[in-house]
């Protein structure tokens, strides 16, 4: 089955959302865009932050698309460039599951 890159992406926006309501700072808000960092030094998201969005992420795969997928299984951890370092790897790492 193919993944409509567009409506994953729209999915990830929609998790970031939440975690951008909690969040007083505009500074602190994790911005709609391909290039934000999801991971790493340069992510406004802790480990825990996420972990958070990544269950979101995978709840949001099931309800809107009908896709049951593990993001953090083994595939996606032996990446050599993890999926997780910023919105466009992780729709693209998403697009390519074959499910």
């Amino acid at each position: 089955m193919k993944i409509e890159r567009q409506k994953i992406l729209e999915l990830v926006y929609a998790s970031i959302e939440p975690i951008n309501e909690q969040r007083e700072s505009k500074d602190d808000k994790l911005e709609l865009e391909e290039e934000t960092h999801l991971f790493g030094r340069e992510s406004k998201l802790d480990s825990l932050g996420l972990v958070t969005l990544i269950i979101d992420i995978e709840q949001s795969l099931v309800e809107e698309l009908g896709l049951e997928v593990s993001l953090t299984d083994e595939k996606a951890m032996s990446q050599e460039r993890s999926p997780f370092r910023d919105v466009k790897s992780l729709v693209d790492y998403i697009c390519s599951l074959e499910v």
